[in-house]
């Protein structure tokens, strides 16, 4: 597993899997990765833990989802529920997608996947050592047991 000090641009993309990585950690090292020019996918998107007790999770995800336009919920935020697009949005909070245009561009160069595509199996798959969950994965919540209590069907 390589890790991302020793990864170069390349005009292949960088596949990163996932499993067992914080989402936040993650979050940062590909906007990173992004913002250097680098195009990135991140597979097994639902496989990613968020520390922290499941109660408290679903709880702020469903007040997040009552915010809401009075005028018309066209207007309103987003409220994404499948993995792959609540990562993507993660990300892209870490990029400055409002404030410069290199922003938006580093976001178009991110695909995010559920489980593993098969054009991306052959290619070779990283991880960041330091986004590596330390306990035991009892002690963390799958960003796809979130997302199947506040909406997702698969």
């Amino acid at each position: 597993m390589a890790s991302q000090e020793t990864v170069v641009r390349t005009d292949r993309p960088i596949v990163v899997d996932a499993t067992n990585h914080i989402a936040g950690r993650l979050s940062s090292n590909v906007a990173k990765l992004l913002i250097r020019g680098n195009r990135v996918s991140v597979i097994n998107c639902e496989k990613i833990m968020m520390s922290g007790t499941k109660s408290n999770h679903i709880k702020e995800y469903r007040e997040f989802l009552e915010i809401n336009s009075v005028i018309n919920p066209k207007h309103g935020p987003v409220h994404y529920r499948r993995p792959d697009t609540i990562i993507a949005k993660m990300i892209r909070g870490m990029l400055p997608y409002d404030r410069k245009p290199s922003g938006k561009e580093s976001h178009q160069r991110l695909r995010t996947y559920i489980g593993s595509p098969k054009e991306l199996k052959s290619l070779e798959k990283i991880q960041f050592e330091k986004a590596k969950i330390k306990k035991s994965p009892s002690n963390y919540t799958t960003v796809g047991e979130l997302c199947r209590v506040i909406g997702w069907t698969e």
